[in-house]
């Protein structure tokens, strides 16, 4: 469970981290880089997409959504029927809080612009 976020800091399971990441389960990825600063590929979530198999994949696209999903990115994971939320990354840490209960959320978090 994600419990807080705030610019450049996040608190899951009450351990607090300041870099990107991705989350599964209680699983967390800590330094999560992209090839690319800000825009999201297929190449910086495909391990963990086929290491997790999630049904949903949530976004955290930062504080001020800088983070762009390229359109390959989003086919990637339209041609693996993975639904696809991409949102700022507060509204982001709600929507995967409440997916966690039923939905198998992976979420990959750009935790600062």
């Amino acid at each position: 469970m994600i419990s807080e976020y705030s610019f450049g800091r996040m608190v899951i399971n009450d351990i607090p981290y300041q870099n990107d990441l991705i989350v599964f389960g209680d699983t967390v990825l800590d330094n999560w880089r992209r090839n690319s600063g800000h825009q999201l590929s297929v190449a910086d979530i495909k391990n963990a997409v086929e290491r997790f198999n999630p049904a949903v994949v949530v976004v955290g696209s930062g504080k001020f959504g800088m983070m762009k999903l390229l359109p390959e990115t989003e086919s990637f994971l339209i041609s693996l029927q993975i639904r696809l939320i991409i949102q700022k990354t507060q509204h982001a840490v709600t929507t995967f809080n409440e997916l966690r209960i039923s939905d198998r959320p992976m979420g990959a978090f750009h935790l600062t612009c």
